[in-house]
């Protein structure tokens, strides 16, 4: 029997590689390894490949961050050149705020340059992984190139594919529903929607009869595993998410979209490095941009998808957030009102609200 080719490796096989610190070749001539994941050993790994000189390739936020960048340089990304003999654990201080060195490094090169489209890619795969957006990069000469394609040790990757997924331009489908009464909303149904790319999955909490002949009372919720399931008093998202199911219920129907994008779209894991710098004085968005990241990552045209495929094209939108209304809007769903969703401070998240009111244009 004639030996079967095996399949091609997929974006998301090449996500769960760079999750272990795999070597994932883009574009189909730049191996980028995760910046947090930087060992002696996949470092040689890929010295192996080519003898070119290896780059760092860090989002503008987190170089300012660092110290070696201008404050112009915020949007973006930056590429590093770093000495042949740079250690990895220099390599995961720049990836990592944790371990922040505030200055220029030993090993690094003397200019910073804007990072090519792989480049690019390669730290938006980590965010897609959710890692750190940092990476090591790699980029391989044509006879090099042809070689690593070749490898099936190798994931492959196309750059468009990681900035599509990461843009949420792929479209969602409706997979299942199942009734599930709520302790505030006994009527509700809970429909899973699937995008096709492989992310993961978001969900719609229809309660109620909502209205065919006007606008529908909708809120757009991200997942907070600590606020949502823990009751965390960090910030107010469960109270938020349990007072729209109630407000809902309330008004006789309407819809809440939870939405996968857990801690403004960073993910859990890098949501709690957020806290510890938090702890450590800084506020949620100077955090978040530590980190690496824009104050907020998220997208909402899934949502504007899901509205869409539930036959709501004009809503009531329980938000504080401006930012919601104007995304809804730019991708087709008319937002008729906007209503107030407040909730007061407890005593552990006033300069969270704080900052959301001063700082991200919340109105509280």
């Amino acid at each position: 029997m004639a030996n079967r080719a095996a399949p091609s490796p997929t974006l998301d096989d090449a996500i769960t590689l760079f999750r272990r610190g795999e070597p994932v070749l883009l574009g189909g001539s730049v191996l980028a390894i995760a910046g947090e994941l930087a060992s002696e050993h996949n470092l040689a790994r890929l010295r192996q490949l080519s003898a070119r000189r290896l780059g760092v390739v860090l989002t503008g936020r987190r170089a300012v961050a660092l110290g070696i960048a201008p404050k112009d340089a915020m949007a973006g990304a930056v590429s590093i050149a770093i000495a042949a003999d740079l250690s990895a654990a220099v390599i995961r201080n720049l990836a990592d705020p944790a371990a922040s060195l505030g200055v220029e490094p030993p090993g690094l090169g003397p200019k910073l340059w804007p990072a090519n489209a792989a480049s690019v890619a390669a730290v938006t795969l980590a965010k897609l992984a959710a890692l750190l957006p940092a990476a090591v990069v790699l980029p391989l000469a044509p006879a090099e190139a042809a070689l690593a394609r070749r490898r099936p040790d190798l994931a492959k990757v196309d750059v468009g594919a990681v900035m599509q997924r990461h843009a949420a331009m792929t479209g969602l489908t409706l997979v299942t529903e199942a009734r599930v009464p709520l302790e505030d909303a006994e009527d509700a149904r809970l429909i899973a929607f699937r995008p096709g790319d492989g992310g993961p999955e978001h969900l719609a909490i229809v309660i109620g009869t909502p209205p065919t002949d006007g606008p529908v009372l909708v809120r757009l919720h991200s997942e907070c595993f600590t606020g949502d399931r823990l009751g965390s008093l960090r910030c107010d998202c469960g109270e938020q998410l349990r007072g729209a199911i109630s407000a809902i219920a309330e008004a006789g129907g309407g819809a809440l979209l939870y939405l996968a994008q857990e801690g403004r779209g960073i993910g859990l894991v890098n949501k709690l490095r957020a806290y510890q710098l938090q702890d450590a004085g800084f506020d949620t968005i100077d955090a978040n941009e530590q980190l690496g990241f824009d104050a907020d990552e998220r997208v909402y045209l899934p949502a504007a998808e899901m509205l869409r495929q539930l036959g709501f094209n004009a809503v009531r939108l329980l938000t504080n957030n401006p930012e919601k209304v104007a995304a809804l809007e730019r991708y087709g769903i008319a937002v008729i009102e906007r209503v107030a969703h407040v909730f007061p401070a407890n005593g552990h998240n006033e300069r969270y609200l704080r900052t959301k009111a001063t700082r991200s244009g919340h109105l509280l």
